[in-house]
């Protein structure tokens, strides 16, 4: 019923750090996976059904179910990426595990700024906010690669995967130029928004590539 003393103190060591006990990948990946869906189901809630049975009555909840589409893409490409990140990747340390805490802090604020900017028929702050939390979300994702990168090794395949990073870097820069436009006209900040979950609609291709090696 009770560890040994040796059993125990080697269960409960620090994570990550060097000679000790690896953290689970599939730990971190099962706990992400859950709070992705927690915030899919979130962001469905705000989409009201009316009392109304004519079709006229849908249109109010145009600009919601919108925002709600855009936002739901936007998940989806998270945890689709996410999953290729971590299948590349051999192990996972302390490090990470806060990473993607990080991560996960920024996406659990998507429902959020999701019904604001459908509620406020894309207004422009609302849709200035949105752009700075999926802003924050892109460099979260990228701390995140990083340190599996330093966890996998400079040589792993992530690191040969990820390389130079210039499609985060370039969706980064899109966002940053968005998140500017909402003063002057909000439907260019969206287009921009769109565009960015365009260049990453389709899985990685870098990541596919070296596991298929």
């Amino acid at each position: 019923m009770f560890q040994s003393g040796a059993a125990w103190y080697d269960a409960a060591r620090p994570y990550g750090s060097e000679g000790k006990k690896d953290v689970s990948k599939g730990r971190l990946e099962a706990f992400s996976d859950g709070v992705i869906a927690i915030i899919i189901t979130i962001m469905v809630l705000d989409l009201h059904v009316p009392r109304d049975t004519s079709m006229a009555a849908l249109r109010p909840a145009i600009p919601t179910f919108l925002s709600y589409a855009l936002s739901f893409v936007f998940v989806g490409i998270y945890w689709n990426n996410h999953h290729h990140l971590l299948h590349a990747s051999q192990r996972v340390n302390g490090t990470t595990l806060w990473a993607n805490l990080h991560l996960l802090f920024w996406l659990s604020l998507v429902p959020f700024v999701t019904g604001w900017m459908g509620e406020n028929h894309f207004a422009a702050v609302p849709v200035a906010v949105y752009g700075v939390v999926l802003f924050l979300a892109a460099i979260a994702f990228t701390i995140l690669a990083k340190a599996l990168i330093a966890c996998n090794g400079a040589d792993s395949p992530i690191a040969i995967a990820i390389g130079s990073d210039r499609k985060g870097k370039s969706s980064l820069a899109i966002y940053a130029l968005g998140i500017l436009c909402a003063r002057v006209d909000p439907r260019i900040s969206v287009a921009m928004y769109v565009s960015v979950a365009l260049i990453w609609f389709v899985p990685d291709r870098r990541i596919e590539r070296v596991i298929g090696r």
